[in-house]
């Protein structure tokens, strides 16, 4: 019986920005599906299946893997802040 696919998460990745692209490639090898990219900044955003961050984590050039989360604030004139 085969596992259940898991809901796949955002990911926020820093890389080597003088192997850019080449990371990038590794990176959709590994499971992610790429959303936006910023070349000069060296990071870049995608999709992947939870249990494949390791296996980015893994590829060489990237520096770091990070949740991409959505934080919500109350609104300035509510009066817990």
């Amino acid at each position: 019986m085969s596992k259940p696919s898991q809901a796949p998460v955002g990911v926020i990745l820093a890389v080597d920005p003088d192997r850019f692209a080449e990371v990038v490639e590794a990176l959709r090898g590994a499971g992610l599906t790429v959303t936006g990219e910023q070349p000069m900044l060296g990071t870049l955003s995608g999709t992947v299946a939870e249990d494949r961050i390791p296996a980015l984590e893994a590829v060489a050039g990237v520096e770091a893997v990070d949740l991409d989360r959505t934080i919500h604030l109350p609104p300035p004139d509510s009066p817990i802040q």
